[in-house]
């Protein structure tokens, strides 16, 4: 195994600075001052990892906290178990968080605490540099007990009806203990002191995580445990080695990259997970099981990441959707997976992408044929109301399934469905996402060689999109159940806070292009090319229509804007690639250039909106290596503008991929010609197996647009 650890021999004034390794590069505080919405957390944990830990600040600015939370089995979802030194509210100091390790002084208890974490279990060490007197308050957060008995420290929380187990150990002796139940009070004498704690969770039961921690961390070197937590992210942001940009994009890429590790999780201990049942299983076929997941975000670009760099846990990852519906009580795929169940946030049901992408980019080792059978199932009993997991509605569903569109309300009307809530209709963007959903499983079907009538049943849905296109505005127009346009219509604010009633979290131009699977067939909607152009055009120089400070309260979570673009929500994605559908790809090349410049930055405010654990990283990671996903499912990618010099990928079946841009700079980010092995390629499009199968890919750039190459 390749380890990629720290040179430590290079002599201070003589010869080169040492060069950096992958995990030296990341700044764990990019985006831990939000926009609008929810910040970055500063995540400790191991790739992957089941134990992750949040430092208990989760604002840059926030100086009072209750305490540090020993595990957080939801992705910024609260947490279990809490440990505090000192009396009452922490302030603190210094906080200083790699991947690896964290250190912070707590000036509210004259006390620094260091933190590794393992795969399953970490350690502390506080230490108390004053004299005291000195204690350590443990606690549960939601529910269940803890027993200290005295180094020894066990019990259980709670998170959403899982029960998480606890084995802990301190390496002093208390001199006193206290309490009962929830909450217990350690003492540790006067004197100044160090104490260390190790500990465990599992999800599995007691005894399991007991042999958690004896397994990862039998001794008391906090040292030791940051250097193999060390060692195994620089192994794995290692794998993609890029170089010839400014160290603040080096540091952007490379957190960004990090940042894709943090989901989805790894629950399994020693060969067993908790399923969706509360039934503790073995693993099949040596896959891991993974959980932790939101795919509305990650289905974009998070899955084709990992489909191109870790293909052999995205096949486990996949595999575990499978289980999941398995295991769940309707038979459903998920939509929003976590550790205690499946939650149908958003709108639509997307792992057919993530099944479909990875299939057709050569991943196996899932059951596609299951995963099929599962996924059809559930679009033929699961509702298609946001934010509502139940069973169809009728109103709603089977008006759906008739006409093939979501009935609009017209404003002011009253909402006759108890089933739909704050979240609203949504009528546009439900009718798009199963459109797209509708063609995923038509391209399924056709890897399958289902029946025809199958294959054309699926396809035909997938088409349901045209019926809200209006070619005289040139928006996606909600209609009523009467097949009337809404009106009167405003394409900016219509739809209440967050345009919800009609679209989602974003107004109707994001929703314009939403349209990931037919995006020629959108191009003919508009009348051609040049049209279509204009509007995107448009929509880049449109104003907000009202004042600045206005904007937040009517769509809050539309932030990272460029006149009505959102850069910083996942429907706009894929947007300032479809220049390159309009024959224009130089303007997509300048424009991604942009958007990478003005929204992702090396700064506490350098990531313009929820980050989703990777599905908005993803974006930075595929557009700063040149190229990105448009459409999953189609094994292919749409240039953008390399911003490295040159980018080294070790991939997984022991290949090396190539892509040299030697001319690239900040002012040359234009593409003027592509070799793939030597050979010159016409055309906006990169096939995957052009980077799967290894090779070199020459990428001559210039500061001027070449716009003869399309």
């Amino acid at each position: 195994m390749k380890k990629l650890l720290l040179a430590t021999a290079c002599l201070a004034f003589v010869g080169p600075v040492c060069a950096k390794d992958p995990v030296d590069w990341v700044n764990t505080q990019i985006g831990s001052i939000s926009h609008m919405l929810v910040p970055c957390f500063p995540t400790l944990q191991l790739p992957n990892g089941m134990l992750r830990l949040i430092p208990p600040n989760h604002d840059f600015l926030k100086d009072q906290v209750a305490g540090f939370v020993l595990q957080n089995p939801g992705h910024r979802n609260g947490g279990v178990f809490t440990l505090r030194p000192g009396p009452g509210p922490m302030t603190y100091d210094q906080q200083h968080v790699k991947p690896y390790r964290s250190d912070v002084f707590i000036d509210s208890a004259d006390a620094t605490v260091a933190i590794a974490p393992a795969r399953h279990a970490a350690i502390m060490e506080i230490a108390f540099e004053k004299d005291g007197p000195h204690a350590i308050s443990l606690g549960t957060r939601d529910g269940g007990g803890l027993k200290v008995k005295g180094k020894t420290v066990t019990g259980v929380d709670h998170f959403g009806g899982v029960r998480v187990y606890l084995h802990g150990e301190f390496d002093v002796e208390p001199t006193a203990v206290e309490g009962k139940e929830r909450k217990w009070k350690v003492a540790f004498g006067e004197a100044p002191v160090t104490v260390r704690f190790r500990y465990a969770v599992s999800y599995c039961s007691a005894e399991q995580a007991a042999t958690n921690l004896k397994r990862e961390i039998a001794h008391w070197n906090l040292d030791k445990v940051a250097a193999v937590g060390r060692a195994e992210w620089n192994e794995t942001l290692g794998q993609v080695k890029v170089e010839g940009a400014s160290d603040d994009r080096m540091t952007v890429f490379y957190t960004a990259l990090w940042r894709c590790y943090e989901r989805m999780v790894n629950v399994t201990e020693d060969g067993r997970y908790l399923g969706y049942d509360r039934q503790v299983h073995a693993i099949e076929n040596g896959l891991d099981h993974y959980t932790d997941d939101w795919i509305w975000d990650t289905y974009r670009a998070h899955h084709p990441l990992m489909v191109l760099l870790r293909p052999k846990e995205e096949a486990a990852k996949l595999q575990s959707f499978i289980h999941m519906a398995e295991q769940n009580r309707e038979g459903w795929v998920p939509v929003f997976p976590e550790i205690e169940g499946d939650h149908h946030c958003m709108n639509g049901f997307h792992v057919p992408a993530s099944f479909l992408d990875a299939w057709r980019k050569g991943v196996r080792g899932f059951d596609l044929a299951r995963a099929y059978e599962l996924s059809a199932k559930t679009l033929r009993e699961e509702s298609k109301i946001p934010w509502h997991r139940g069973p169809k509605v009728a109103g709603y569903d089977d008006f759906y399934d008739e006409h093939g569109y979501v009935p609009a309300l017209k404003p002011g009307e009253r909402e006759p469905l108890r089933e739909i809530g704050f979240e609203n209709r949504q009528s546009v963007a439900v009718t798009q996402a199963f459109s797209f959903d509708a063609w995923c499983m038509s391209e399924i079907a056709k890897e399958l060689k289902r029946p025809a009538a199958e294959v054309e049943k699926y396809a035909k849905e997938s088409l349901n999109y045209r019926q809200l296109f209006r070619k005289d505005t040139g928006f996606f127009h909600p209609k009523d159940k009467d097949g009337n346009w809404i009106e009167p219509f405003d394409y900016r604010f219509s739809g209440g806070i967050g345009a919800r009633a009609y679209y989602d979290e974003n107004n109707a131009w994001t929703y314009i292009w939403d349209v990931q699977h037919d995006l020629p067939g959108l191009v003919d909607l508009f009348g051609g090319p040049q049209p279509f152009s204009n509007q995107m055009t448009r929509m880049f120089n449109e104003g907000l229509g009202c004042a600045t400070y206005e904007w937040p309260s009517r769509l809050p979570d539309s932030t990272g804007m460029v006149g009505q673009f959102v850069m910083g929500n996942e429907p706009s994605f894929h947007v300032p690639y479809l220049y390159n559908f309009a024959g224009e790809p130089w303007k997509t090349q300048k424009l991604v250039r942009k958007l990478l410049e003005a929204w992702f930055r090396n700064d506490l405010m350098g990531i313009p909106g929820d980050e989703d654990g990777g599905g908005m990283t993803a974006f930075v990671v595929f557009s700063s290596l040149g190229f990105y996903p448009v459409t999953p499912g189609r094994p292919e990618y749409a240039w953008g503008s390399p911003l490295f010099k040159r980018v080294t990928i070790d991939l997984q079946n022991g290949k090396t991929f190539v892509l040299d841009a030697p001319n690239a700079s900040d002012d040359a980010k234009y593409i003027q010609r592509v070799k793939v092995n030597g050979k010159e390629v016409k055309g906006t499009w990169l096939a995957h197996d052009a980077v799967a199968n290894g090779g070199r890919v020459e990428v001559e750039m210039g500061t001027r647009p070449n716009k003869e190459w399309k």
